[in-house]
């Protein structure tokens, strides 16, 4: 497994040692022992999300408010998005700086977003399928949402058509919001 800390250091890049041949190929998407030494991080996954949207599906950017604060361990089994990470973390150096990666079923690529952080993607694909692993239970009244176009923020989504969107998150608070808590 490869390990990369992208522009936002405590978010990770994680690359799969993936093993092919002409019958397809093999991989661990999730190993306990070699992801704690490959990234320094004990995680304790309780949940496992799949989902599926089409083309031009924007979803997020959602987050828990602590103490049910989420990492999670995001992956693409099928199609592509583009899928990126918000530090909402006050404290941080990085508080309100985003980072991007293009996840896909072909690239086997996964991030790794620590509780604090913000989370949303973009479909490239005609469609895809998501799968995340999260640290805590979904908590439905500690949920929050930023709008994915909050010009703060300035996300530069790799948009070709308008982003279909679900009410929640076209209603989403304004970062300046956090500013204020």
């Amino acid at each position: 497994m490869k390990v990369t800390p992208l522009a936002i250091p405590d978010v990770l890049r994680i690359e799969p040692k993936v093993f092919g041949d002409a019958r397809g190929f093999f991989f661990e998407s999730f190993n306990r022992q070699s992801f704690k030494q490959a990234t320094g991080l004990e995680v304790d996954f309780v949940q496992d999300n799949h989902s599926r949207s089409v083309r031009h599906v924007l979803r997020g950017l959602h987050y828990q408010l602590p103490p049910r604060a989420q990492g999670k361990l995001v992956r693409i089994v099928v199609g592509e998005v583009f899928d990126v990470a918000v530090d909402i973390r006050p404290e941080s150096a990085t508080f309100g700086t985003w980072v991007g990666e293009t996840l896909s079923a072909e690239n086997k690529r996964q991030l790794w977003i620590p509780p604090g952080f913000a989370h949303g993607f973009l479909v490239l694909s005609e469609a895809a399928e998501f799968l995340y692993k999260t640290t805590d239970y979904w908590a439905p009244e500690l949920e929050r949402c930023i709008r994915w176009d909050d010009p703060q923020l300035n996300i530069r989504w790799p948009l070709s058509a308008a982003p279909q969107v679900s009410a929640k998150d076209a209603t989403g608070a304004a970062f300046a919001s956090l500013l204020s808590r």
